[in-house]
């Protein structure tokens, strides 16, 4: 349970329809093996105990005292296990009979929540049989002991209030005003639901976009666990459906089969996210009952998915699918402010290079939407010292099958009087020698912009931004920053839509496109080796892979440097050792912490993602704030 993780089980054993002993048996063998692969939570299916298909044998004495004396056999014989588990049986209170589920730990029982609302339509007739429950609580005897009952029950963790649980039951999660929206106000960060909804065609697909989607309204974990094989099919078949979500990801799912689906909830990630949502209530449970329970605090195994590109999604489908999302979102905004500016240019620097590469793709977007030649795009290559043949060759070929205005100029002259009249050695390849040719590149780009009454359109991304790669007052600088919230890898993946994705310019773009993507990133301020490029970004400041991992999950969920590093441990445990992992991790706060004066003063441009660093939208930092906190807890890794 360290760094907020839980281990969680939706499951499904094979019953007998009333036969209790049986499925109490089947019942704590799924326990144990829950237990066994380390599960603190488990939620097993509506009417567990008796079979949901019961029908009038509901009203039979002998069956209900049957489910008793099942639940007191799971409870000796799981007396030795801590996980905390959830079971669905009938029970009578004030001579009625309701449908109830029955958390459990170490032999006792913590509390029982009725099912509220009953469905009585279709194939549901559950009015016949029970009541729903009450709004407030009351006590129970079960088992010779009075316990809590009611619809206002929260069970809390006492070493981790974190970890505060709700329940629910099956149609409770299918009506306007489920319980879990009153659980979730009121604290808890996970949501049970013990069910028995059956299948026919297409009612899968409904059901987890209900169970989904409501993780993600009430920013909490969603544990469902369907009834399965065993239960009547007299009328209905049913399907074992569970499923484990997660502020509206789907962490675990199965389907038709017994046993156990089992993932990994982060308690910790849905609390921050609450956090930061002002509109996500504070907790009030002034109306509930909040029943205690234990867990011993200790390292959770992960088999959760975690992906080692956060900003990329795999599937070839949906990448494609955000990747015109995001070249449209960019490009409407550029679109927009050169309407607003009127410009009758856009100045780009193109350096043969992944950014300034993608800038131009997305200049001749916005172009495109107000039925604007490309030729108003002024594409400007400006060799130096460590221009490569190769960039130069490919951004002037890009200009040219874009149909852009191509100027180039070389400002290796300009330069070198630059560092005559500041006295800069030509032999000192220092700082000042690389960022000279930066700011050199940067005025000639506001100037072209003066002379043809355009705008410069910037190319960082937010990669650099994030790592403060940029000369202050040189490429740092633009009229609107177009790729400012798109991160190194995903820029990467728009590139090569374009080349091969995109029906309209795939062909025409593709073999330029690829050598792009094949050049090593560089700024190219070094002399090259014989025409090669020397100074390659990811030798010096790290992989970008490592640094957008880092970033999305630093900025964008505020984890704190040891839970970064241990999930991407996780996920780039193949690819990189833990000793390079930390040493780059250490770079990543140090440079975020010291560049963050470059972007409190960052251009405009247009958020197209879930993070941002624009100092007038998603990211507000001082830009003295100190990276000592953050340091020590990666030193002491």
């Amino acid at each position: 349970m360290y760094d907020g993780f839980v281990k969680v089980a939706a499951g499904t054993p094979r019953i007998r329809v009333a036969d209790c002993r049986h499925n109490a048996e089947k019942t704590f063998e799924l326990m144990r093996e829950a237990g066994k692969a380390g599960v603190r939570i488990l939620v097993l299916p509506e009417m567990g105990l008796t079979g949901y298909t019961c029908g009038d044998l509901f009203f039979q004495r002998t069956l209900l005292k049957g489910a008793e004396e099942g639940l007191q056999t799971i409870l000796k014989a799981t007396r030795s296990l801590d996980l905390l588990t959830v079971v669905g049986m009938p029970l009578v209170y004030h001579n009625k009979l309701y449908n109830c589920a029955v958390v459990i730990q170490s032999g006792a029982v913590l509390g029982v929540v009725p099912k509220t609302y009953l469905p009585n339509y279709g194939e549901f007739y559950e009015k016949r049989n029970f009541v729903g429950g009450f709004e407030g609580n009351d006590v129970i005897t079960l088992n010779g002991r009075e316990v809590p009952f009611g619809s206002r029950l929260l069970f809390r963790c006492a070493e981790m209030p974190e970890l505060t649980m709700g329940v629910e039951l099956c149609e409770d999660l299918w009506t306007p005003r489920p319980p879990s929206i009153g659980y979730a106000e009121a604290g808890a960060t996970l949501i049970a639901n013990l069910s028995a909804s059956d299948e026919i065609v297409g009612k899968d697909s409904y059901r987890r976009a209900l169970v989904v989607g409501q993780s993600a309204r009430l920013v909490c974990g969603y544990i469902y666990a369907g009834a399965g094989e065993g239960e009547s099919t007299t009328d209905m078949v049913f399907g074992a459906h569970n499923m484990i979500a997660e502020n509206g990801v789907l962490l675990g799912e199965s389907r038709f089969k017994t046993g156990l689906t089992v993932s990994e909830v982060d308690l910790f990630r849905l609390v921050g996210e609450r956090c930061r949502m002002d509109t996500f209530p504070p907790a009030d449970d002034s109306e509930y009952l909040t029943v205690p329970f234990h867990l011993p605090l200790e390292k959770t195994a992960l088999t959760r998915y975690v992906s080692s590109r956060p900003f990329v999604p795999e599937d070839r489908e949906d990448r494609k699918t955000r990747c015109e999302e995001i070249l449209l979102l960019a490009s409407l905004g550029l679109k927009k402010r050169l309407e607003h500016t009127g410009a009758k240019t856009a100045v780009v620097g193109l350096s043969g290079g992944l950014d300034s590469t993608l800038a131009l793709l997305i200049t001749t977007l916005s172009m495109n939407m107000l039925d604007r030649p490309a030729s108003d795009i002024v594409a400007v290559t400006m060799p130096c010292f460590g221009t490569t043949d190769r960039t130069r060759s490919n951004a002037v070929e890009l200009a040219g099958r874009l149909g852009a205005t191509l100027r180039k100029i070389d400002i290796s002259a300009t330069v070198r009087s630059h560092f005559a009249d500041i006295g800069q050695d030509m032999e000192n390849q220092d700082v000042t020698f690389e960022n000279g040719q930066a700011r050199e590149r940067t005025q000639v780009l506001m100037d072209i912009a003066n002379q043809t009454g355009g705008i410069v359109i910037g190319t960082g991304d937010l990669s650099e931004l994030a790592l403060g790669w940029a000369t202050y007052n040189g490429d740092h600088m633009s009229m609107y920053g177009v790729n400012a919230s798109i991160p190194k890898t995903l820029v990467r993946h728009l590139v090569d839509y374009v080349s091969r994705d995109n029906e309209e310019k795939a062909s025409e773009l593709s073999s330029v496109l690829t050598d792009i993507l094949a050049t090593p990133v560089s700024p190219e301020l070094l002399p090259g080796n014989n025409g090669d490029i020397v100074q390659r970004t990811e030798d010096l400041v790290g992989p970008y892979e490592l640094h957008d991992f880092f970033l999305y999950y630093a900025v964008r969920w505020a984890f704190p440097p040891a839970k970064v590093f241990r999930l991407a441990e996780y996920a780039f445990g193949k690819e990189y050792s833990r000793t390079v992992i930390l040493k780059w991790l250490k770079v990543f706060y140090r440079r975020f912490f010291s560049q963050q004066f470059k972007r409190s003063c960052l251009p405009d441009g247009p958020k197209v993602g879930s993070v941002t660093l624009s100092p007038r939208g998603d990211w507000r930092m001082p830009s003295d704030a100190c990276a000592e906190l953050w340091l020590a807890e990666a030193e002491q890794l």
